[in-house]
């Protein structure tokens, strides 16, 4: 949009500005501001009135660049309207800036097209709310720091102590306040005689004023001000504000700043430089893409592993919502990681829907139908698709552990941690990450340097919203947190690779790329941005694609050792690693896996229906290395001792046919809290219940085993809990949803089309109403003048009343008439209706048929 948009005569209200742009240029404010949409105004008047309001001009501050937010703060002190001279002077000062020059064009389109300034560069017209908003009051400085003019700074002040001012000044006295005033301000702006002026005052008195210049210009004075501060009072350089309050001048204030209404003017978006150890990897993206594939396989192994430790029912839920602090510390200990981080994979299952509560009575977490779907999948789509939930989430797993605005505690799956913002800083801090050449790691603080650049609003320094969310937080910049996190999460995650983007991750942007590396892109949408609009490749594809190449085959062997150990040195094979699982511990994992081989693993292999033939079989076909001799003979002993007492039901009961085995049971020490006695040589009866027999037997060293009521031994199963089908949970918009290219052209249709009616130049009614609303005609001339119309295919203005009796006015254009109908195009719906003939209230003819 260039300098002057508005074209060469200037508009008289925001309404007429909006009624000079083209289509395209509707449609951009519309989906710059899509809250304006919400319903779709009726006309021009309504969409600038919309506009202004105070809720949606504060969103759309808050969407605004650095320097677009400084354009619209220089033009918030500057005189109503202001010449684009006198705004490029307010924001380059008097020695001029060549970038504030060259970048001040787009900020300015910026807020032209998002109806925040409207006029042409002769008269620069900020929206009235927005100046309210960034304009200096008597109760709070304008964000440069600046304060009120002298106008507003003397307003009822006694005409003799302005007389007072102008004679202290060197100025001729006046006959009126307007005057004085007008002088006063004359000599403040006038940067020779304000200079000579200055030239004159104590040096304590440029100590104030330095203390003040640069905000807040405000400063507590007692009833008998020092010399310095009585000289600046009496010279009107400091005003008073309240009895005990002075006020630095707006226009001495800018004397003293150069003419510049900001400290630094910030024309340019901060670079995203490289980081100091990026030269390790620079030119060599596949130590990135490697180093990023590993750290993505690490993701997998722990989702599963944490999914795998909830198989048959996770923890329960808390009461108030979320997973308790013991809990949390417990999946960190099984995951060998740090609560922090425990709290992110959950968090990451949770959003990718493949864990949920169960929904029961007793309500725990356990994994979805999702998860094992997901399981089948290859390795590099089982990543991907956890990559495109951590991206689009809103849900922030590092305010974990903190507290709500209410001092609650914040816990894992609880509610409360959706921030809105969380997924579009994501998205951006991975674009400006794909800025960078391939292989480079950016320097973190250069990152959230452009990130304030782009959003400086957003960090809950500016707008009420935010103010009020970021003390929520316990943090000033929320965005500078969550990019930080997001730095974290990605490497983890393996989107990352010491810290560079890595193909996989380029890929996950989609395949347009990054979305905007210039001051426009901070406008890029939020949540849903990681998707593709239209029929190109879905992000995911691509990313899996990207990733397959790089991620290890699985294995189908292991290497056994004499020490009872087995190695994996890859991943291995789903049924091979299943069955492994069952049949031994996992003692380490890294690069190679070490399970170990216990009288308890093989017990529990036994248990799951695997006899002794079957396990040895299963490790000759598996390994790589001859089965060692003492895993052969741990198989066999816990094998032979397996299912030689039998457990069931009395309460419970023991049987073996070694009586002597059960009359060591009974002199065990250890046997005396399952209160047992004998019934029969070869059986035992127990008060405890048939599982706490079998865990206190199997504690003092037998290998009993379950029976039936007929006799036979129970297979005892991992039961899979699974929660009923969940639907992962939906981010939180940032905001309305950016409308798409379909709804955008309606709205604007609607928009014209009411304006037509609204505002098209009519012939006199012959029967004009008393309040001019309606147009009033007898029955007999409206039906001959829609016939006419009807005609000659003219467009006319009608007055109608529908059933309900709501009254409006409409443009039409009549096609046919008949039958007490008259059907004809309506300008106002942009469709073809029929209306009754009785409820029209008159017809006029357009002056100029426009239609």
């Amino acid at each position: 949009m260039g300098t002057m948009p508005e074209g060469s005569s200037s508009p008289r209200t925001l309404a007429d500005a909006l009624r000079t742009r083209d289509d395209e240029e509707l449609a951009a404010l519309l989906r710059a501001r899509p809250d304006l949409l919400n319903p779709v105004p009726n006309d021009v008047t309504q969409l600038a009135t919309r506009a202004g309001t105070r809720a949606s001009v504060v969103r759309a501050l808050e969407r605004l660049d650095r320097f677009a937010l400084q354009t619209a703060e220089a033009l918030a002190v500057a005189p109503d309207p202001a010449p684009y001279k006198t705004l490029l002077a307010l924001l380059s000062g008097d020695e001029g800036d060549p970038d504030v020059e060259a970048a001040l064009p787009r900020a300015l389109g910026v807020l032209r097209g998002q109806a925040l300034v409207w006029g042409g560069d002769d008269r620069l017209r900020l929206v009235r709310t927005v100046r309210e908003l960034l304009a200096p009051s008597p109760t709070r400085p304008s964000p440069t720091g600046l304060g009120p003019t002298v106008a507003e700074s003397t307003s009822g002040m006694s005409p003799g102590r302005l007389q007072d001012i102008l004679s202290a000044a060197g100025l001729s006295t006046t006959h009126d306040p307007v005057s004085a005033v007008a002088s006063l301000t004359s000599l403040f702006t006038d940067r020779r005689r304000m200079g000579a002026l200055l030239d004159t005052a104590p040096s304590e008195a440029l100590t104030v004023l330095d203390r003040l210049v640069w905000g807040p210009p405000y400063g507590e004075v007692t009833a008998n001000p020092a010399p310095p501060v009585q000289w600046l009072r009496d010279h009107g350089m400091l005003l008073p504000a309240s009895p005990r309050t002075v006020v630095l001048p707006r226009e001495v204030a800018l004397h003293l700043r150069g003419g510049r209404a900001h400290r630094v003017p910030e024309p340019v978006p901060p670079a995203v430089g490289p980081a100091a150890s990026a030269s390790l990897t620079q030119g060599r993206p596949q130590v990135v893409d490697s180093t990023a594939a590993g750290q993505a396989f690490t993701a997998l192994s722990t989702v599963e592993d944490l999914l795998q430790d909830w198989h048959e029912g996770g923890p329960a839920v808390m009461r108030s919502g979320g997973l308790s602090v013991r809990d949390l510390k417990r999946a960190a200990a099984a995951l060998d990681t740090g609560e922090q981080m425990a709290a992110f994979w959950i968090e990451l299952a949770y959003a990718a829907g493949l864990l949920a509560a169960d929904g029961e009575a007793n309500e725990r977490y356990a994994p979805t139908p999702a998860y094992d779907e997901w399981l089948t999948l290859p390795p590099a789509e089982r990543w991907a698709l956890l990559a495109s939930a951590w991206l689009t989430a809103t849900r922030t797993s590092g305010l974990i552990g903190g507290q709500d605005a209410k001092g609650r505690s914040l816990s894992a799956l609880g509610p409360d941690l959706d921030r809105s913002a969380a997924a579009e800083v994501r998205r951006r801090v991975l674009d400006l990450l794909a800025v960078l050449p391939a292989g480079t790691a950016p320097d973190p603080e250069t990152v959230l340097a452009r990130l304030r650049w782009e959003r400086p609003l957003r960090g809950g320094t500016g707008a009420d919203a935010n103010a009020a969310r970021s003390a929520a937080d316990g943090s000033v910049d929320l965005r500078s947190r969550v990019a930080a996190w997001t730095l974290t999460e990605a490497e983890t995650l393996g989107v990352t690779g010491r810290g560079a983007l890595s193909a996989h991750g380029r890929a996950l942007l989609g395949p347009s790329g990054p979305s905007g590396t210039g001051p426009d892109a901070a406008r890029t949408p939020g949540p849903d941005a990681s998707r593709t609009t239209g029929a190109g490749p879905d992000p995911v594809a691509l990313a899996a694609a990207a990733l397959a190449p790089l991620l290890p085959e699985p294995l189908d062997h292991v290497l056994l050792q004499a020490d009872l150990t087995a190695v994996a040195p890859g991943p291995l094979e789903r049924p091979l690693a299943e069955t492994l699982a069952v049949l031994a511990d996992v003692e380490s994992k890294g690069g190679a896996t070490v399970y170990r081989f216990t009288p308890g693993s093989v017990r529990r292999a036994l248990d799951a229906g695997r006899s002794a033939s079957d396990l040895h079989a299963f490790l000759a076909t598996h390994s790589r290395t001859p089965v060692p001799q003492p895993l052969s003979y741990l198989i066999d002993d816990v094998a032979r001792r397996h299912g030689h007492l039998r457990i069931g039901a009395a309460s419970a009961y023991v049987r073996c046919d070694d009586d002597a085995m059960l009359d060591e049971i009974l002199a065990d020490k250890r046997s005396q809290g399952l209160r047992l006695r004998r019934l029969a040589p070869t059986v035992l009866a127990a008060q405890a219940d048939p599982g706490a027999l079998l865990d206190g037997l199997r504690s003092m060293g037998y290998a009993p085993a379950a029976e039936s009521a007929e006799g036979d031994v129970l297979i005892t199963r991992a039961h899979a809990r699974r929660t009923p089908p969940r639907t992962p949970p939906a981010p939180v918009p940032d905001g309305p949803p950016v409308p798409d290219p379909t709804l955008l052209g309606a709205a604007v249709k609607a928009i014209r089309a009411g304006d037509l009616a609204a505002t098209v130049e009519r012939k006199p009614a012959p029967e004009p109403s008393p309040n001019g609303s309606l147009p009033r005609s007898s029955s007999a001339e409206t039906l001959a003048t829609v016939q006419a119309a009807a005609m000659t295919g003219s467009a006319i203005w009608i007055g109608y009343v529908n059933a309900e009796g709501s009254a409006s006015q409409r443009v039409i254009a009549p096609v046919r008439v008949e039958g007490g109908f008259v059907t004809a195009y309506d300008h106002t719906a942009d469709e073809v209706r029929t209306y009754p003939l009785h409820r029209i209230t008159g017809v006029a003819e357009l002056a100029d048929d426009s239609a």
